[in-house]
This record gives C-alpha cells, structure tokens and sequence, in this order.
C-alpha cells in the first residue's frame, strides 16, 4: 500500500530474522567466483535512520537490533548480521539500520548486480539517493515488483537471490506473493527465493506457510520467530517467518543453532517460540 513506511519498524524483531537469513544467502551465492544477482521486489529506501523520523515514534529496533547490538555471545549468523549492522554505524552508536538492498551492496562482489522495485513515489527518490553512486551495478525500478520482476527471469549469470518481502498490509499481498513466485520458479527453477510472511491474525497469514509448502515438494526451509501471544485487540505483528526455497544445505543447520537464541533475547513473554521445517530432495 503506498501509505506504508517501513521506516516505522525498522530494525525490529522481524527485521532481525529476516536480515540474518539474507545475509547468509548471500554469503553462500558469494562461495563462488561466478556471478550472482540480488532481486528485491519491495526494496524500501534502502537505510533508515533510528534517531529521527518515522522510526522514532515507534522505536521498534528496540525490540530486535537493540536487544542484540551489545551482546558478546551472539551465535556465528547473528555475529556477521551484527557486524553488518556495525559497519553502518561507524562511531560504535545504533542510529542506522540497513535495509536488505544496502546489506546486499556491502557483500556482493564487482561481478555482482542488483536489481530493485519499489511502489512507493517517497521511498524510491530515498532508495535512488542512496544508491547514486551504484553506477549500473545496481538497477532501480520505480514500480510494482510483482509484476516487474517477470522480465528479469532467469538473470544471466543463472544465479540470483530474489527476495519478496511486501508490507502484507493489503490482504492481496499474499495471493500475489503465491503467484508471483510460482510464475517465477516456471521462469527459473533453480534460483534462491527467499520469502518473508509477518504473523498476525488475519486468517491469510494463519494459512500462508502452508500454501508456500505447496509451491515446491522439496527443497525449501521454513524458519520462523513468534516473540509474543497475539495481542488482544487483533491487531499487530508477534512474530514472522521466513520460507526459503532453494536453501543453501547448510542453511538448516546455521538456523538450529540461531532460532533458539533469537527466541530467548527477542521473546517479549512466555508464549515466545521459533520453527524450523525442512524439505529436502
């Protein structure tokens, strides 16, 4: 919707699964010499500050990055997010949180490109500020993603890590986040797709893990974080998941050893939990 800022929430807990999943994928794609391309199809702005603005009225980082950025016995997926983070806030201070495109500037490779989309008339003149030293390395599109993203399939160094992660304000959010993918993986099987859902109590996010199952028998990994009971009001995020199609091999294992901490640090009652489901061929 193009009311929605995510400036208000970033740096949450969401935020915190979500980029500590990106940025492993994009470590692994980095493995090889070959060249890779990173696809967002709601990009956002790209950095947000924490210290004024939108973010400042609700404080949500406080609820994730805050509660990790002076923690010494992060385990090791937690540590190179972490460090990511750092390297945006170079006077040891949190004041910026990175946006999934920037943390995909700071570990791709010269070989490497980026393609961005984004609805917003605000946040795409934010994102092309940020990104105006790129050069054609990065790409940006001032449009829908979903749709957008069509033309892009399969990219042609045949490696890209796509990640659709919309607002999910609008309840057709989902069934276009199904059908984009699905027409996705028809145009290029073998890419990583990474898919962030929020937990809430809208009865399309109860059934969403279930129809991303769908999309593909095996080869995907389910991750998510429940940080608290659903609020009473029906209203709210208390937790998100991220469902990877694809994965690294060595993604399930990384995330048995993060999940149980992010629920421990992150948990905001005794309800607090984390899920790992695997499908593997």
């Amino acid at each position: 919707m193009l009311s929605y800022r995510h400036a208000f929430h970033a740096g949450n807990h969401a935020d915190v699964l979500k980029h500590a999943v990106v940025v492993q994928l994009l470590r692994y794609l980095g493995q090889k010499d070959k060249a890779y391309w990173y696809i967002d199809t709601h990009a956002g702005a790209g950095v947000y500050s924490l210290v004024e603005g939108y973010a400042t009225k609700t404080a949500e980082f406080e609820t994730g990055i805050a509660k990790l950025w002076e923690r010494t016995d992060l385990p090791a997926v937690l540590e190179d997010y972490v460090a990511q983070v750092r390297a945006l806030n170079g006077d040891g201070q949190l004041r910026y949180y990175p946006g999934s495109p920037y943390l995909a500037w700071r570990l791709m490779r010269t070989q490497d490109r980026m393609r961005l989309f984004e609805l917003h008339t605000t946040e795409i003149e934010v994102l092309r500020h940020n990104f105006r030293d790129a050069g054609r390395r990065a790409m940006l599109y001032a449009g829908d993603g979903f749709d957008g993203i069509k033309a892009l399939l399969p990219p042609p160094p045949r490696r890209a890590l796509v990640l659709v992660d919309p607002s999910f304000e609008d309840k057709h959010d989902y069934a276009r986040t199904l059908g984009c993918v699905e027409e996705s993986l028809k145009r290029f099987a073998t890419g990583i797709y990474a898919i962030w859902y929020p937990q809430v109590t809208r009865a399309e996010s109860q059934r969403f893990p279930e129809q991303l199952k769908a999309l593909q028998p095996t080869n995907w990994l389910h991750v998510s974080l429940t940080v608290s009971r659903p609020p009473s009001d029906g209203y709210g995020l208390y937790g998100s998941g991220m469902f990877i199609l694809n994965p690294p091999y060595t993604l399930a294992g990384a995330m048995k050893e993060t999940m149980p901490y992010l629920a421990k640090f992150l948990g905001q009652d005794e309800t607090a939990q984390f899920k790992i489901e695997s499908r593997m061929a």
